[in-house]
């Protein structure tokens, strides 16, 4: 028997049941694909609506984030299956097709027969109960030629379209990276993006130590573990093997959840502040910056705060700690960070930071972390992948130069900032810092100092993390010092 209750409006989704993780994911990409909703913030929405078992969350989860993901890739297979093409499908169909192949192509714990039949039960309750036939047809189709062919997927010749479609990603993108990275390690780059993200916590030193977060996870039966991550292993030609592990291993207080958690804020010690979320490459920015107790910084783009309250953390919650960002609604989340962690040094200003003249030559370091294209977070957000575009990367290029010239002037002499991105995209890196430097002869880089930090250093000074080697969060960073 259906979990659904059965349409009464012709062509008119039905009532559902809330706690349906599959209808649940259905709406969320309708409100992706309906309105332009962002992944993350569509994805909470319907979760919030329901009560579900942590099983149950992350089979959520997995649909949409999955979905959004594999989007080129499950469009090709309707192109090459259906008899019209995926842009001319009714878009809740597209989406209910998109959920149904999403599952066999990419879910192999869920069985063939659950998959389709619970894909035909969703046309049939959500207005399209007279095409379950062709649903039911396309996913079996496929189906039977993934049981007899390594791959039913045909791809198109040529690196940037082929890879582009087997691995969902435009074409612009796979180019980009084609020309940094040759074509292996763009596929390597590809594949960890299409992995589901982990989840890094910081554990804040001020009020608790690592043992004492492990035995709190522990006791809720939450599976984490310290760096380091075992990636590969290496023979170095003596017969002798020797364990590589991720840079992840280098980043003090991080911790890495295994496995699935349910809500992050029913977490033990959430409440407490004792940790917070944060990826390890996140964390390393903070590091870079080396703020010290009694020294006045300045967060240029601190929302929502991850970065402020590290900072905070290391200076012993001493000095004070501007925390800047022109959405006031987004500087919400930096204070209610700081309440959390019970950080006393932050101070919350709302203005645009290409437009602060107030702070002027007052402050011993600043952190430019700059609204950037994201794409070194392409696993944890996938649908930057399908909203950013050649153009956007061009505007956000300009957003950045005028924002480092101008956070720039908030520092003392002497002191330093640090511009980081999450992107792996030189013109949004190593563009903007080599015109700055071009035409700020008083400032110059700063190789990192801290040990840890090296491993991730360039011959030229920045620091670069790169996922598919580091097991983290793509990165960019270059600590500034003024000279004059």
């Amino acid at each position: 028997m259906s979990q659904y209750k059965s349409s009464t409006v012709k062509g008119q989704p039905s009532t559902f049941d809330k706690q349906n993780p599959r209808q649940l994911a259905f709406l969320a990409l309708r409100d992706i694909h309906r309105r332009g909703a962002f992944a993350d913030i569509a994805l909470n929405r319907v979760l919030h609506t329901a009560q579900l078992t942590g099983a149950d969350r992350g089979l959520v989860t997995e649909l949409v984030y999955g979905s959004v993901r594999r989007q080129r890739t499950l469009d090709a297979l309707l192109d090459q299956l259906g008899k019209k093409k995926a842009n001319q499908q009714p878009p809740d169909l597209r989406t209910i097709l998109h959920l149904g192949l999403y599952q066999l192509r990419y879910q192999g714990r869920i069985p063939a027969s659950a998959a389709v039949n619970t894909t035909v039960d969703l046309a049939k309750n959500n207005g399209f109960k007279g095409l379950a036939g062709v649903v039911n047809g396309l996913l079996r189709n496929y189906a039977r030629l993934a049981a007899n062919s390594p791959d039913p997927l045909q791809l198109p010749e040529g690196d940037i379209e082929g890879l582009g479609i087997l691995h969902s990603f435009p074409d612009w993108m796979i180019e980009l990276w084609l020309e940094q990275l040759g074509a292996e390690e763009t596929e390597q780059l590809c594949q960890w993006f299409n992995q589901s993200p982990t989840i890094d916590l910081r554990v804040n030193p001020l009020k608790v130590s690592m043992e004492e977060v492990e035995a709190g996870m522990q006791s809720a039966e939450v599976a984490i573990q310290r760096l380091p991550t075992l990636v590969s292993h290496e023979d170095e030609g003596n017969g002798e093997i020797i364990p590589i592990f991720s840079n992840a291993a280098q980043v003090p207080q991080a911790l890495r959840v295994v496995g699935g958690v349910g809500a992050i804020q029913e977490l033990p010690g959430f409440k407490e502040g004792w940790w917070t979320v944060q990826d390890c490459s996140a964390q390393l920015v903070s590091y870079l910056l080396d703020p010290q107790p009694g020294d006045v910084v300045i967060d240029a783009c601190a929302a929502p705060g991850g970065k402020t309250t590290h900072i905070a953390e290391l200076m012993a919650d001493q000095g004070k700690i501007w925390a800047c960002d022109r959405s006031a609604s987004r500087l919400k989340k930096v204070q209610q960070n700081a309440e959390r962690l019970q950080l006393q040094s932050i101070h919350i200003t709302t203005g645009d930071s290409r437009d602060c003249p107030e702070f002027t030559n007052i402050a011993n370091a600043v952190l430019l972390d700059a609204p950037c294209s994201g794409n070194g977070t392409l696993h944890r957000r996938p649908d930057i992948r399908w909203r950013m575009t050649p153009e956007k990367v061009q505007e956000l290029t300009v957003l950045q130069k005028q924002l480092l010239e101008h956070s720039a002037t908030w520092v003392k002499s002497g002191g330093v900032l640090v511009y980081a991105t999450c992107t792996l995209n030189p013109k949004e890196n190593e563009g903007v810092i080599q015109w700055f430097l071009e035409g700020h002869s008083h400032w110059q880089i700063e190789p990192p100092t801290l040990s840890f930090l090296k491993a991730f250093s360039t011959p030229e000074g920045w620091l670069k993390v790169v996922p598919y080697r580091d097991q983290m969060d793509g990165f960019f960073m270059v600590r500034l010092k003024r000279m004059d």
